[in-house]
Protein backbone atom coordinates (compact mmCIF):
# COMPACT_ATOMS: atom_id res chain seq x y z
CA UNK A 1 0.00 0.00 0.00
CA UNK A 2 2.75 2.01 0.93
CA UNK A 3 4.15 2.27 -2.85
CA UNK A 4 0.90 3.26 -4.11
CA UNK A 5 0.25 5.33 -2.04
CA UNK A 6 3.62 7.40 -3.09
CA UNK A 7 2.24 6.33 -6.78
CA UNK A 8 -1.22 8.12 -6.39
CA UNK A 9 -0.34 11.15 -4.15
CA UNK A 10 -2.96 9.37 -2.10
CA UNK A 11 -2.27 9.24 1.67
CA UNK A 12 -2.89 5.37 3.53
CA UNK A 13 -5.35 7.14 5.89
CA UNK A 14 -7.15 8.22 2.59
CA UNK A 15 -6.61 4.54 0.82
CA UNK A 16 -8.35 3.28 3.89
CA UNK A 17 -11.13 5.94 4.07
CA UNK A 18 -12.31 5.22 0.05
CA UNK A 19 -11.90 1.81 1.22
CA UNK A 20 -14.26 1.93 3.66
CA UNK A 21 -16.90 3.97 1.52
CA UNK A 22 -16.64 2.07 -1.33
CA UNK A 23 -14.86 4.20 -3.63
CA UNK A 24 -11.64 2.16 -4.34
CA UNK A 25 -11.45 -1.36 -2.82
CA UNK A 26 -7.88 -3.10 -3.10
CA UNK A 27 -7.39 -6.19 -5.36
CA UNK A 28 -6.64 -7.95 -1.22
CA UNK A 29 -6.37 -7.40 1.87
CA UNK A 30 -4.29 -9.29 3.83
CA UNK A 31 -6.87 -11.17 7.28
CA UNK A 32 -4.33 -10.96 9.87
CA UNK A 33 -2.27 -7.32 9.12
CA UNK A 34 -5.52 -5.71 7.43
CA UNK A 35 -2.69 -4.68 5.21
CA UNK A 36 -4.09 -3.71 1.69
CA UNK A 37 -2.82 -4.48 -1.59
CA UNK A 38 -3.41 -2.71 -4.57
CA UNK A 39 -2.26 -3.30 -8.33
CA UNK A 40 -0.56 -1.22 -11.00
CA UNK A 41 -3.85 -1.15 -13.02
CA UNK A 42 -5.25 0.87 -10.16
CA UNK A 43 -3.40 3.94 -10.73
CA UNK A 44 -5.26 5.45 -13.56
CA UNK A 45 -9.06 5.29 -11.51
CA UNK A 46 -6.89 6.52 -8.09
CA UNK A 47 -5.67 9.56 -10.00
CA UNK A 48 -9.14 10.08 -11.11
CA UNK A 49 -10.31 9.42 -7.60
CA UNK A 50 -7.93 11.97 -6.63
CA UNK A 51 -8.50 15.06 -9.14
CA UNK A 52 -12.33 14.73 -8.85
CA UNK A 53 -12.20 15.00 -5.19
CA UNK A 54 -9.33 17.90 -5.22
CA UNK A 55 -12.34 19.93 -6.75
CA UNK A 56 -15.05 19.03 -4.33
CA UNK A 57 -17.08 16.28 -5.99
CA UNK A 58 -18.89 14.21 -3.42
CA UNK A 59 -18.13 11.02 -2.60
CA UNK A 60 -21.32 9.36 -4.06
CA UNK A 61 -20.71 11.48 -7.32
CA UNK A 62 -17.55 10.43 -7.62
CA UNK A 63 -19.12 6.66 -7.74
CA UNK A 64 -21.32 7.70 -9.99
CA UNK A 65 -19.03 8.82 -12.43
CA UNK A 66 -16.72 5.54 -12.04
CA UNK A 67 -19.70 3.64 -12.82
CA UNK A 68 -20.85 5.74 -15.50
CA UNK A 69 -21.52 3.09 -18.76
CA UNK A 70 -20.09 5.62 -21.47
CA UNK A 71 -18.68 8.61 -21.57
CA UNK A 72 -21.32 10.94 -22.44
CA UNK A 73 -23.28 9.56 -18.95
CA UNK A 74 -19.59 10.68 -17.70
CA UNK A 75 -19.20 13.96 -18.92
CA UNK A 76 -22.99 14.91 -18.02
CA UNK A 77 -22.04 13.42 -14.78
CA UNK A 78 -19.41 16.24 -14.71
CA UNK A 79 -20.34 18.71 -16.22
CA UNK A 80 -22.72 18.76 -13.53
CA UNK A 81 -20.84 19.44 -10.73
CA UNK A 82 -19.12 21.85 -12.78
CA UNK A 83 -22.35 24.05 -12.84
CA UNK A 84 -22.63 23.51 -9.27
CA UNK A 85 -18.58 25.17 -8.43
CA UNK A 86 -19.89 27.95 -11.58
CA UNK A 87 -22.83 28.93 -9.04
CA UNK A 88 -21.14 28.67 -5.42
CA UNK A 89 -18.47 30.81 -7.54
CA UNK A 90 -20.96 33.56 -8.31
CA UNK A 91 -22.45 33.34 -4.86
CA UNK A 92 -19.13 34.26 -3.40
CA UNK A 93 -18.31 36.80 -5.56
CA UNK A 94 -21.82 38.85 -4.97
CA UNK A 95 -20.87 38.10 -1.11
CA UNK A 96 -17.48 39.88 -1.73
CA UNK A 97 -18.87 42.36 -3.73
CA UNK A 98 -21.37 43.18 -0.76
CA UNK A 99 -19.01 43.10 2.21
CA UNK A 100 -16.91 45.50 -0.26
CA UNK A 101 -19.83 47.68 -0.22
CA UNK A 102 -20.24 47.66 2.74
CA UNK A 103 -16.77 48.88 3.93
CA UNK A 104 -16.72 51.48 0.61
CA UNK A 105 -19.74 52.16 -0.67
CA UNK A 106 -19.41 51.88 -4.91
CA UNK A 107 -19.04 55.79 -6.49
CA UNK A 108 -22.22 56.75 -7.53
CA UNK A 109 -24.89 59.40 -6.86
CA UNK A 110 -26.13 59.69 -3.61
CA UNK A 111 -27.97 62.73 -3.50
CA UNK A 112 -31.68 62.46 -2.37
CA UNK A 113 -34.35 64.57 -3.77
CA UNK A 114 -37.90 65.26 -2.67
CA UNK A 115 -40.74 64.35 -5.39
CA UNK A 116 -44.41 64.74 -5.64
CA UNK A 117 -45.65 61.60 -6.82
CA UNK A 118 -49.35 61.50 -8.62
CA UNK A 119 -51.69 59.08 -8.37
CA UNK A 120 -50.94 56.83 -10.98
CA UNK A 121 -53.14 53.94 -12.87
CA UNK A 122 -51.56 50.58 -13.01
CA UNK A 123 -52.05 46.99 -13.52
CA UNK A 124 -51.04 45.09 -10.26
CA UNK A 125 -50.05 42.11 -8.13
CA UNK A 126 -51.06 42.31 -4.40
CA UNK A 127 -50.38 40.06 -1.71
CA UNK A 128 -49.85 39.79 2.16
CA UNK A 129 -46.48 37.50 2.18
CA UNK A 130 -43.16 36.65 4.75
CA UNK A 131 -40.49 38.68 4.45
CA UNK A 132 -38.27 35.63 3.83
CA UNK A 133 -40.47 35.20 0.33
CA UNK A 134 -40.44 38.49 -0.55
CA UNK A 135 -37.91 38.03 -3.05
CA UNK A 136 -39.28 35.23 -5.01
CA UNK A 137 -42.84 36.35 -5.12
CA UNK A 138 -41.50 40.09 -6.14
CA UNK A 139 -39.64 38.18 -8.96
CA UNK A 140 -42.66 36.13 -9.99
CA UNK A 141 -44.79 38.49 -9.66
CA UNK A 142 -43.07 41.34 -11.73
CA UNK A 143 -42.55 38.38 -14.20
CA UNK A 144 -46.65 37.60 -14.42
CA UNK A 145 -47.30 41.31 -14.46
CA UNK A 146 -44.93 42.04 -17.70
CA UNK A 147 -46.34 39.37 -19.58
CA UNK A 148 -50.00 40.56 -18.74
CA UNK A 149 -49.59 43.71 -19.72
CA UNK A 150 -47.50 42.54 -22.88
CA UNK A 151 -50.51 40.19 -23.75
CA UNK A 152 -53.64 42.61 -23.15
CA UNK A 153 -51.87 45.35 -25.61
CA UNK A 154 -51.50 47.93 -22.77
CA UNK A 155 -49.25 50.75 -22.93
CA UNK A 156 -46.72 51.21 -19.95
CA UNK A 157 -46.90 54.82 -18.91
CA UNK A 158 -43.81 54.29 -16.21
CA UNK A 159 -41.11 52.23 -14.75
CA UNK A 160 -42.32 49.08 -12.78
CA UNK A 161 -42.59 49.75 -9.25
CA UNK A 162 -43.56 48.30 -5.89
CA UNK A 163 -45.11 49.06 -2.72
CA UNK A 164 -44.56 47.52 0.76
CA UNK A 165 -45.91 47.69 3.88
CA UNK A 166 -43.67 49.02 6.77
CA UNK A 167 -44.81 46.13 8.73
CA UNK A 168 -42.72 43.97 6.03
CA UNK A 169 -39.74 44.70 7.34
CA UNK A 170 -40.69 45.56 10.96
CA UNK A 171 -42.70 41.87 11.60
CA UNK A 172 -41.57 39.92 8.50
CA UNK A 173 -44.80 39.95 7.37
CA UNK A 174 -46.89 42.15 5.52
CA UNK A 175 -48.71 43.59 2.11
CA UNK A 176 -46.45 43.82 -0.66
CA UNK A 177 -47.15 45.12 -4.06
CA UNK A 178 -45.79 45.62 -7.41
CA UNK A 179 -47.34 47.23 -10.34
CA UNK A 180 -47.03 48.68 -14.09
CA UNK A 181 -48.42 52.13 -14.81
CA UNK A 182 -50.78 51.47 -17.77
CA UNK A 183 -53.06 53.62 -19.93
CA UNK A 184 -55.80 51.62 -20.89
CA UNK A 185 -58.52 48.83 -19.09
CA UNK A 186 -56.77 46.48 -17.04
CA UNK A 187 -58.56 43.26 -17.41
CA UNK A 188 -58.16 40.91 -14.19
CA UNK A 189 -56.81 37.67 -14.96
CA UNK A 190 -54.84 35.80 -12.59
CA UNK A 191 -53.41 37.39 -9.56
CA UNK A 192 -53.34 40.51 -11.96
CA UNK A 193 -55.97 43.45 -11.39
CA UNK A 194 -56.81 47.29 -11.95
CA UNK A 195 -55.00 49.64 -8.99
CA UNK A 196 -54.48 53.06 -8.57
CA UNK A 197 -51.43 53.51 -6.75
CA UNK A 198 -52.00 56.41 -4.67
CA UNK A 199 -50.04 59.74 -4.67
CA UNK A 200 -47.44 60.22 -2.17
CA UNK A 201 -44.56 63.12 -0.99
CA UNK A 202 -41.30 60.86 -1.03
CA UNK A 203 -37.73 61.19 -0.57
CA UNK A 204 -36.15 59.70 -3.48
CA UNK A 205 -32.85 57.85 -3.38
CA UNK A 206 -31.03 56.46 -6.71
CA UNK A 207 -29.49 52.89 -5.98
CA UNK A 208 -27.07 51.67 -8.35
CA UNK A 209 -26.29 47.62 -8.41
CA UNK A 210 -27.92 44.48 -7.49
CA UNK A 211 -30.52 44.60 -4.83
CA UNK A 212 -29.17 42.01 -2.49
CA UNK A 213 -27.41 45.89 -1.24
CA UNK A 214 -30.66 47.64 -1.47
CA UNK A 215 -30.50 47.69 2.23
CA UNK A 216 -27.13 50.38 1.76
CA UNK A 217 -29.32 52.38 0.12
CA UNK A 218 -32.47 52.40 2.79
CA UNK A 219 -29.67 52.61 5.55
CA UNK A 220 -28.74 55.78 4.02
CA UNK A 221 -32.51 57.18 3.02
CA UNK A 222 -33.95 55.96 6.10
CA UNK A 223 -31.36 58.15 8.24
CA UNK A 224 -32.00 61.18 5.90
CA UNK A 225 -35.63 61.06 6.07
CA UNK A 226 -35.52 60.59 10.50
CA UNK A 227 -32.94 63.40 10.49
CA UNK A 228 -33.78 65.94 7.92
CA UNK A 229 -37.40 65.49 7.63
CA UNK A 230 -40.35 64.62 9.32
CA UNK A 231 -40.53 60.61 8.45
CA UNK A 232 -44.75 59.43 8.18
CA UNK A 233 -46.44 56.37 8.21
CA UNK A 234 -46.63 54.86 4.98
CA UNK A 235 -45.88 52.14 2.23
CA UNK A 236 -42.11 52.27 1.10
CA UNK A 237 -41.77 52.17 -2.54
CA UNK A 238 -39.52 51.23 -5.25
CA UNK A 239 -39.43 52.08 -9.15
CA UNK A 240 -36.86 49.87 -11.10
CA UNK A 241 -35.94 51.94 -13.93
CA UNK A 242 -33.01 49.43 -15.31
CA UNK A 243 -32.49 45.86 -14.13
CA UNK A 244 -33.00 41.89 -15.33
CA UNK A 245 -35.22 42.87 -17.96
CA UNK A 246 -32.98 45.20 -19.15
CA UNK A 247 -29.61 43.76 -19.07
CA UNK A 248 -27.80 40.81 -16.83
CA UNK A 249 -25.29 43.10 -15.70
CA UNK A 250 -26.09 43.68 -12.40
CA UNK A 251 -24.13 46.72 -12.36
CA UNK A 252 -25.97 48.79 -14.91
CA UNK A 253 -29.08 48.19 -12.42
CA UNK A 254 -31.00 51.11 -11.34
CA UNK A 255 -33.43 51.50 -8.90
CA UNK A 256 -35.41 53.92 -6.97
CA UNK A 257 -36.22 54.14 -3.58
CA UNK A 258 -39.18 56.52 -1.95
CA UNK A 259 -39.44 56.98 1.69
CA UNK A 260 -42.96 58.42 2.63
CA UNK A 261 -42.69 62.53 4.47
CA UNK A 262 -43.98 64.94 4.88
CA UNK A 263 -43.44 67.86 2.74
CA UNK A 264 -42.53 71.26 4.50
CA UNK A 265 -41.54 72.76 1.63
CA UNK A 266 -43.94 72.45 -0.80
CA UNK A 267 -43.85 70.72 -4.02
CA UNK A 268 -40.99 71.43 -6.78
Amino acid sequence: MGDFSRATHLSIKTLRHYHQVGLLEPTAVNPDTGYRYYSAVQIPTAQVIRRLRDLEMPVADVKAVLAAPDAPARNALIAAHLGRLEAELAQTRAAVESLRNLLQPPDGATAIEHRSVPATAAAAIEAVVDRADALAWWQGALGELRATVGAQGLHATGAAGGVFASELFQRDRGQATVFIPVQGHVRPIGRVASLVVPAAELAIIGHYGSLADADLSYAKLGSYATTHEISIDGPLREYYLRGAGDTADEAEWRTEIGWPIFRADGPA
